[in-house]
């Protein structure tokens, strides 16, 4: 299927399928005539990819869970679950950081504000 079809298929943005190739989580082959063709997997494959953004993990990490799916599915392969452990405790990590600065912009903010009433 070309690249267009692709698209249309997932949903997904052809500059983002680009974007995927570039990165090393998709393939395709070129026709004769220079065009992107993608084999019949290419729309689980890009299923793949679209779950693991959502789940916050970056390319270079997708990139190597790739391999390690479980048929045609969603299921990784269980010597893969400790690298999930250690991003969700990184991304738990960010969020208690996040949830640090946004309590002390809040305590900013409204010191500030009280200090405006003040004056």
């Amino acid at each position: 299927m070309k690249i267009g079809e692709l698209s249309r298929e997932t949903g997904v943005a052809i500059h983002l399928l680009r974007y995927y190739e570039a990165q090393g989580l998709l393939t395709s082959h070129r026709s004769a005539g220079g065009h992107r063709q993608y084999g019949s997997e290419a729309p689980a494959t890009v299923a793949r990819i679209r779950t693991l953004l959502a789940a916050g993990l970056p390319t270079r990490v997708i990139r190597e869970l790739m391999p390690c799916f479980v048929g045609d599915g969603t299921e990784l392969q269980a010597c893969v679950l400790d690298h999930l452990r250690t991003q969700l405790a990184e991304l738990d990590s960010r969020l208690a950081d996040l949830t640090h600065a946004r309590t002390a912009l809040g305590d900013l903010l409204e010191a500030s504000t009280r200090a405006l009433a003040r004056a």
